[in-house]
Order: structure tokens, then sequence, then C-alpha cells
């Protein structure tokens, strides 16, 4: 593997040079075969990654990836979030997936899914929000999975399952342990392969008017599904600490690629101011524009290096659950704030089809709500830093803080 800096422009290449060309094909509808022409374009996409050596670069490699190292990695996803179809043209969509099964799955889901998850012959789905109850907490989760002598059987609803049309299986969060369990050690995982009958998908939920197809966001029905009892994930009870497992890396892995968007769409609008004029003067030269160029490169490198500096603690063994949360909401508002200037700049073709702005834009909003909405992690984040000055305790350092990741660095090998 060459060095991360070598990779991240390699794979900026083929992003623009590859997947840019391809969106107004792909918008209609990717993964999984709606329509076919997008997924023939996709394909050839998925192809081209593997011929250039960018395939699935941080999926470890004894399942079947390069193993970049989680660090460099998170550089890579930078460039990656520039196009909402990048994550699947180069196989970046699965890592989590894969790593859970890696880690989890019985021998036999493992030897069934595994290899062609990696490899992109099929695609994952991941089941924890419903519709009837607040996802901010999920202890109150419905769904529940009664063990039926050697089987599971689930009962509930679930919506937001990604890509669940197109999708081999889905992992379902879902409560299996009694009332009398603590919340969070009363739910698990369980893999369900979505053939099963009783599965049954509802309808695609657009979000602000976005549909993807088979890629969409669905609402399903677990209706006395009933799959073996290996299909568990882990231990029983274990969901919570799974999916904590999953979601922390994964928020970095967010954030990074609402940075590749943001910086798509501040490239965007600087060529802009350049190209227009108005009143007899370019764009560029007017204050007001000039001003929506320095807030957005400011909040770009400012979200940038708190993301950075979170993905440098997870990289030294620290669940850096201050720094992760901090990062997601601001890396949400940020990009909702550059893609909001830039569609400021482009004036009424900002709202078209004609840029890519209008999905950065709607995709940004989307970002203040799943993985956690921002009252959560804002509300997590402040808990706390204030624990830390409870009863005269010595409070945060942030300095500190670094100090015991530079400790922790010297010591790896």
């Amino acid at each position: 593997m060459t060095n991360w800096v070598t990779t991240r422009a390699q794979v900026k290449a083929f992003v623009e040079q590859h997947v840019y060309p391809a969106e107004d094909v792909l918008d209609n509808g990717v993964p999984g075969g709606a329509p076919d022409e997008a997924m023939a374009v996709m394909r050839g996409l998925m192809a081209e990654a593997k011929r250039q050596g960018l395939w699935a670069l941080g999926h470890p490699k004894h399942i079947g990836g390069q193993g970049m190292p989680f660090l460099d990695y998170v550089y890579v996803n930078e460039v990656i979030g520039r196009s909402q179809h990048a994550q699947v043209a180069l196989g970046t969509h699965s890592l989590q997936d894969s790593i859970m099964l890696d880690l989890y799955a019985a021998p036999e889901w493992r030897e069934a899914y595994l290899a062609p998850l990696v490899a992109g012959d099929i695609f994952p789905s991941f089941a924890m929000t419903e519709p009837d109850i607040a996802s901010s907490d999920p202890t109150q989760l419905m769904t529940r999975a009664v063990l039926d002598g050697d089987e599971w059987v689930i009962e509930g609803r679930k919506w937001f399952t990604t890509g669940a049309a197109g999708a081999e299986y889905t992992t379902v969060m879902c409560r299996t342990e009694g009332d009398d369990v603590a919340p969070h050690s009363a739910f698990s995982m369980i893999v369900v392969p979505t053939k099963t009958p009783g599965y049954r998908i509802i309808r695609d939920t657009p979000v602000l008017g976005l549909k993807h197809g088979l890629a969409g966001h669905y609402e399903v029905a677990y209706e006395n599904v009933r799959v073996p009892a290996g299909n568990l994930l882990g231990t029983r009870g274990a969901g919570f600490r799974i999916a904590q497992q999953r979601l922390g890396p994964g928020r970095i892995f967010h954030c990074m690629r609402w940075l590749g968007q943001a910086q798509r769409a501040f490239d965007l609008m600087c060529r802009r101011l350049h190209e227009r004029t108005a009143f007899g003067e370019k764009l560029a030269d007017k204050q007001l524009m000039q001003k929506h160029v320095f807030d957005s490169a400011a909040e770009i490198q400012a979200c940038r290096l708190l993301t950075l500096d979170a993905a440098r603690k997870i990289d030294a063994g620290d669940e850096a659950r201050i720094e992760i949360g901090m990062s997601k909401v601001v890396g949400a508002q940020m990009v909702h704030n550059v893609a909001d200037r830039a569609i400021q700049g482009f004036g009424a073709k900002g709202l078209t089809p004609d840029t890519p702005l209008h999905i950065i834009y709607r995709h940004a909003r989307e970002a203040r709500i799943y993985d956690g909405p921002d009252e959560v992690h804002i509300t997590s984040v402040a808990k706390r830093l204030l624990k830390a000055y409870a009863g005269n305790g010595p409070g945060i350092d942030f300095g500190e803080r670094d100090g015991e990741v530079v400790t922790r660095d010297a010591a790896r090998p």
C-alpha cells in the first residue's frame, strides 16, 4: 500500500474523472439495479476501481480488503465524500457491515456473506430506526425477537433501512431480553436475509423529495419473521455495544465525507463568482460574496481540524466521545452552511439539477438527524464536560488530552 497522500490523490482523480461524469445517470437509482442503466454504469465504475487498485481500501486484508490504516483511510474518505455515489463505486459502503460480520457473525454467515460483501457482489442494510418512537432514545425500540426453540421470531416495524430493496440481508436491532433487564443490555442484533418470509417492504421513504431507487430509505415490516438462533450477532444483549463500535468510527467517516461535499460546493461557488458578472463587475469582486468565501473556508478548515483530532484520538485507543460528538454536530452544520452559500452564489441555477448543489444541500440537512440528532450529541458532550467539574473536579484541559494521545502514540509499536 502506498502512503495515504498518494492514495488520496488517486481516489480524487477517480472520483473526478469517472464518478462525476456518471452522476446524472446514477442519480436515478443505485445500487442494486433500478434502473438497469444506472446499475450497469455503477458496475462499470466498481470494475474500474478494482482495476486501479482502489477497491475496498479500508477493509482489513484478512477479509479481502487492502488494510489501509484507520487514520490514513480517514483522509481518503474526505475525497470519497465529494460524490454520494463514490462510496459504492469504491467499495467503501460495506466497511462497517463487513467488520460486524467478521467480528460477531456465526461461521455460517461469515462464509455466506463476508467475501461477496467485500467484493461488492451483494449489498447489506441495517435496521435500527422505528417510525413510532423517538429514535434519539433507542432504548425505546419496540421491535422484539423471542427465541422459540432454535429460532428467533421477530415482530416489529423499522424505517430508514437504507438500501433494503437491493440488500441480501438486514442486520436488525431488536429487544431480546425482558423488561427487568437494564435497557442498554436488553437489545441484540440479528441477521435477517431479506428473502425471509414475513420480511415485507412497505415503501421507499423519500428524503426531502429525493428518491434513490434501491438505495432509498425503506420502511420494512417484520411479521412473524423466523430465522435460526445462530443468526444472532455476538451475544444476547450486546446490541448497544456492537452499535457503538459501529457508529463511533462511522461518524468520523461521515464527517470527512461532509468535508468532501463542502469542498465541492466551495469549489463550485468560487468558480461561479469568477464567471458571473452583475452591475459591471464580477461577483468575486463584491464584498458580500467575499464574506461567503471567507466564512466557508474558515468553517471547512475548523471542522476539518476538529474531525482529524477526533480521528487521531480514536486511532490512539481513545473512545473520543467528546471529540466525536463535537465533530458530528459542527460537521453537519458546516456542510449545510457551505452548501447554502454556494447556492446563493449561483442564484436560481443553484436550485436546479444543473449543478449537484441541490443534492448536497438536501443531504446536508439529513446530516443533522441521522446517526443521532444534534440535540443528543450536544447534551451528551455537555454532560461529559460538566461532569469533569462537578465536586471541584479537575475539569477538562484540552491540551492535556492532546498530551495523552501523544503518550499513547509513542507507546504503539
